[in-house]
């Protein structure tokens, strides 16, 4: 049994031949283009389905279905974007025009690329076997993902998931979403990077000493979610501040979803991420002193999501399953 999953996103479309075990036999891609019509991109994806097909040795006829992982909101059950930030799509049917231009009645499955890459997890990353995951991404925003029963929860009108807008500090930080004080803008990348600087903005009018002074050459531009992480490793006294702020921000969201969902897994994705065991291991003490669920009750794990760039193409690929 063959799927193929794609990736759409707002520079490259990556597409990838899965079987029936979850693993990738294949793996193509493409620029986006996101400036030209939905058409023409939708029928570079199915020149790219059709090519990733040739290179993994079959054809369109041997895959079962085609998913697709999306920017924005999708319409699972109609195949619809309803609306893809930076790209072209608004209300489009992603389902039958891919499907009319592959030349056969082919099944296409449209998600959310945060939901699908929880699906990803939940069938073959860090939740495979259980029933109840989520999965946040911690990048240029806080992104998330439910799986309940095995299914991508998305709400009754698909906007579901949206977990980094939960607010954390009320009248906080101003969010893009036009709330204040929301997890993502202490806890993504972005946030991260925000708080960093402020620490060494501080600093400066103190006279402070800070390593991550001497990391950054003294250009704020060059501050990343790295910097303070680095520098506490380093034995700086005032990264250790800007990540033990950071650490119990995010400890504030991850609580709330706990208790709020009880999953068996919550795996944690994006680029600070990258940071391992360093960051999981200041986590579970401080998440499970707050949890709801005590004593004998089992408890949700906290994992590093395992399966990176390939999540929002695996997640599609099973879709339908």
């Amino acid at each position: 049994m063959y799927y193929i999953g794609i990736d759409l996103g707002g520079t490259n479309i990556a597409a990838g031949v899965v079987d029936e075990n979850h693993r990738i036999i294949k793996k193509a891609s493409v620029p986006t283009g996101a400036t030209r019509p939905a058409d023409e991109i939708t029928a570079d994806i199915a020149a790219l389905c059709r090519r990733v097909a040739t290179e993994a040795g079959i054809t369109i006829g041997d895959v079962e279905y085609i998913g697709i992982a999306t920017p924005g909101s999708a319409k699972c059950d109609t195949g619809e974007i309803l609306y893809a930030n930076n790209l072209p799509f608004s209300n489009y049917n992603m389902s039958e025009k891919l499907s009319s231009m592959l030349g056969e009645e082919k099944r296409v499955y449209i998600e959310n690329d945060a939901n699908a890459a929880a699906k990803a997890e939940s069938v073959a990353g860090a939740a495979k076997g259980t029933d109840y995951s989520v999965m946040i991404t911690l990048g240029t925003g806080v992104g998330g993902g439910i799986i309940i029963n095995g299914q991508v929860y998305t709400g009754f009108n698909y906007a579901g998931a949206e977990l980094g807008h939960i607010v954390i500090k009320k009248g906080g930080r101003p969010c893009s979403c036009g709330r204040r004080g929301c997890w993502e803008t202490y806890s993504s990348a972005t946030g991260l990077v925000k708080t960093t600087r402020e620490k060494i903005e501080e600093c400066r009018r103190t006279g402070r000493k800070t390593v991550m002074e001497e990391m950054i050459g003294g250009d704020l531009s060059r501050v990343s979610g790295r910097t303070a992480f680095a520098a506490k490793r380093r034995g700086d006294e005032a990264a250790s501040e800007v990540v033990e702020e950071y650490i119990n921000d995010l400890v504030c969201g991850l609580v709330n979803i706990i208790n709020i969902f009880q999953p068996n897994v919550l795996s944690i994705g994006g680029g600070i991420s990258g940071e391992g065991d360093y960051l999981l291991d200041m986590l579970p003490e401080k998440v499970f002193a707050e949890t709801y669920s005590r004593g004998d009750t089992p408890q949700c794990k906290l994992k590093i999501a395992e399966l990176g760039n390939d999540a929002g193409i695996i997640g599609a690929a099973a879709l339908g399953r």
